[in-house]
């Protein structure tokens, strides 16, 4: 990784360098990009195991591809190439981590080293930062209304006074993302990065982009998908994210994880003799309610409740952290510490400014906004549900007070794509299934494969489930889709020693 203090200094210099105006050309439209031409990575990007080298190169792309003759940025891609034999290639195939803010570049390496061995056999993959995101005309939007304060404000307002400096704190959000994002608020959207793909496949020499894509990763597929039907391959969806307006989505996975964490008190009172919260769930919710409120009226080294929210949000997504989370709530109730639930790398890090200005920028710029008082009325039906839900994902809430407002919502899907796989946990709280199965409509010649028994947002290359993984490796290398939609054995929830 590229020392703090040297990769703030390095992003600071791309973002003053990134927009710059480029020679006119004759034409209304954009000039073909130019090949691409490789060479080094960045420091951030992990050095494969030999023979495998990763590569990296920079691309040219118009601000706005609607006027592709004004400002350009530029975006970092990497490669690494196939390693099987020329007759076993079967082209490029991009990838996405999700987000929307992700850095995509060292996932070229990270998620490759996961896949199957015919897939790294037969194809080139390539990575690439979106818009705004790590190496690509980083976004900046400072600090971001409070945010990145320590100990944060209480995410969940109760009481009309508390709802009042909750918006305030929305607009704050919105005023300081205004500022430093300036000019390029309208153009960090999935609609202008799908754009950005197909210049990658112009400039790798590719006739056709396959992809894989997770979480965000799959709507800019759909986005894709809707723009470039025929120009897309073989597209592996995976932990759909449905085509609803951001901030629908993001109200209806805040229900989600309500119904995932009354899982985990399940699941802890089920194993009460390594964690001792409590023999039953109320018990371990009571437990982790006085963790909560402790932390409130008594926040830790600048960790309070926003800190813990955010925790509490990362370990639901993933069921291989629930037993971290139970051993941090027990040193805390023990010995008053919260090193088992602090996160490893600081909230406030650049990548994680990046990361958290680039997520608001390109929802806000993808489609519709909520107003304040719908916003208000939501946290109260939520509330409702469960007095103490975890807010921490409602970033979409920002886009209230945007200081622009896209004119439409991202298209997504067509009927003239080829056949997509689409792939899905069944009790997934952060891309919750319903979204594959209404995306599914908009791509009906796709299948869906669901992982049943299963509760952790990420599937292909990731769960370790030979069943999925076989079954998309036979689509990406072969092109074989199951005849119907299918569904694989899960795990279950984890066992603890």
């Amino acid at each position: 990784m590229i020392p703090p203090a040297r990769r703030t200094a390095h992003l600071c210099a791309l973002a003053a360098l990134a927009i710059t105006p480029l020679p006119a050309v004759p034409a209304q439209a954009a000039a073909p990009p130019a090949a691409l031409r490789f060479g080094a990575c960045p420091d951030a990007v992990p050095v494969p195991p030999a023979p495998e080298r990763v590569e990296c190169a920079r691309l040219s792309v118009p601000l706005d591809w609607n006027r592709p003759q004004g400002p350009h940025i530029e975006l970092a891609v990497s490669r690494v190439r196939a390693s099987g034999t020329p007759s076993e290639r079967r082209g490029a195939l991009l990838v996405n981590p999700g987000g929307p803010g992700g850095s995509g570049l060292p996932y070229a390496v990270t998620k490759r080293a996961k896949l199957p061995a015919s897939v790294r056999r037969s194809y080139d993959v390539i990575g690439f930062d979106p818009r705004g995101v790590g190496h690509s005309a980083p976004a900046d939007c400072g600090d971001m209304g409070g945010l990145f304060a320590a100990p944060g404000a209480d995410p969940v307002p109760v009481g009309p006074a508390a709802e009042r400096t909750y918006l305030a704190s929305l607009r704050g959000m919105a005023d300081d993302c205004a500022a430093g994002a300036k000019h390029v608020l309208p153009y960090l959207s999935t609609e202008q990065t799908a754009r950005d793909m197909d210049a990658i496949r112009v400039a790798l020499g590719e006739p056709k982009i396959n992809f894989l894509g997770v979480s965000y990763g799959t709507y800019l597929g759909a986005a894709y998908a809707a723009r470039f039907p025929q120009r897309t391959g073989r597209m592996v969806l995976d932990s759909v994210v449905g085509p609803w307006n951001w901030y629908d989505f993001d109200v209806i996975q805040s229900r989600a994880l309500l119904r995932q964490r009354d899982r985990f008190f399940a699941w802890v009172a089920d194993h009460h003799e390594r964690f001792r919260l409590g023999d039953d769930a109320t018990q371990a919710r009571r437990a982790y309610l006085r963790v909560r409120q402790g932390l409130a009226a008594h926040p830790v080294k600048g960790f309070g409740p926003a800190e813990f929210d955010r925790t509490v949000y990362r370990a639901m997504g993933r069921t291989e952290r629930w037993a971290g989370l139970a051993d941090g709530l027990r040193a805390y109730l023990d010995e008053g510490v919260v090193d088992g639930l602090r996160p490893a790398s600081a909230f406030d890090g650049q990548d994680s400014r990046n990361y958290e200005a680039a997520n608001r920028l390109v929802k806000c710029a993808d489609g519709p906004a909520p107003s304040p008082r719908r916003i208000v009325a939501d946290i109260r039906h939520i509330r409702s549900l469960d007095p103490q839900p975890v807010l921490a994902g409602m970033e979409a809430s920002t886009c209230a007070y945007w200081q622009h407002r896209p004119a439409h919502r991202t298209p997504l899907g067509s009927p003239d794509v080829p056949p997509v796989l689409l792939v899905a946990s069944a009790h997934d709280p952060v891309t919750p299934i319903e979204g594959a199965r209404k995306l599914q409509r908009l791509l009906p010649n796709s299948r869906l494969v669901t992982l049943e028994d299963d509760y952790s947002h990420g599937v292909f290359a990731s769960r370790g489930n030979a069943c999925v993984d076989d079954v998309a490796a036979a689509y990406l290398v072969d092109g074989r889709a199951p005849e119907t939609d299918l569904r694989c054995d899960g795990p279950g929830l984890p066992s603890v020693s």
